[in-house]
């Protein structure tokens, strides 16, 4: 059964994903996209061109520690939660409980930054959109 979930687990990309998308939109090297990830509390660049080209190109590598995912959080412009759900995904087979979608996920943690007001004025939009389908 062990066996089973390690092969299930190694075949998602979810953090794989976000990097590849993130590094493409950005129109950066490897080398310029590592030297991004800084992380803000030690000052220093915490992950290594090499260990994103082997992400990105499906190679085996260490799971990403939560210094990595602060620095990336800088370096890819994506939230350290959208990080942190998706390497939980890719890495330990880690379910979502809400969605799949990192987009949605990047939506909840947007959301929580507006007003009460604010929140209920994108719901009741939401709410449109969807009856128009």
């Amino acid at each position: 059964m062990a066996a089973q979930d390690h092969a299930s687990a190694s075949s998602r990309t979810q953090f794989r994903d976000i990097v590849a998308e993130r590094k493409e939109a950005l129109g950066l090297g490897y080398q310029r996209l590592a030297a991004r990830c800084v992380d803000p509390e030690s000052g220093e660049q915490v992950v290594k061109s090499s260990w994103l080209h082997r992400v990105v190109t499906g190679e085996p590598v260490e799971p990403p520690s939560y210094e990595m995912l602060r620095g990336m959080e800088a370096g890819l412009g994506v939230g350290i939660g959208v990080l942190q759900d998706a390497a939980s995904a890719q890495f330990f087979g880690a379910e979502r409980v809400f969605s799949e979608s990192a987009d949605a996920q990047a939506f909840l943690e947007d959301a929580d930054r507006l007003t009460a007001q604010q929140r209920e004025a994108i719901r009741a939009l939401m709410r449109s959109l969807g009856e128009g389908q």
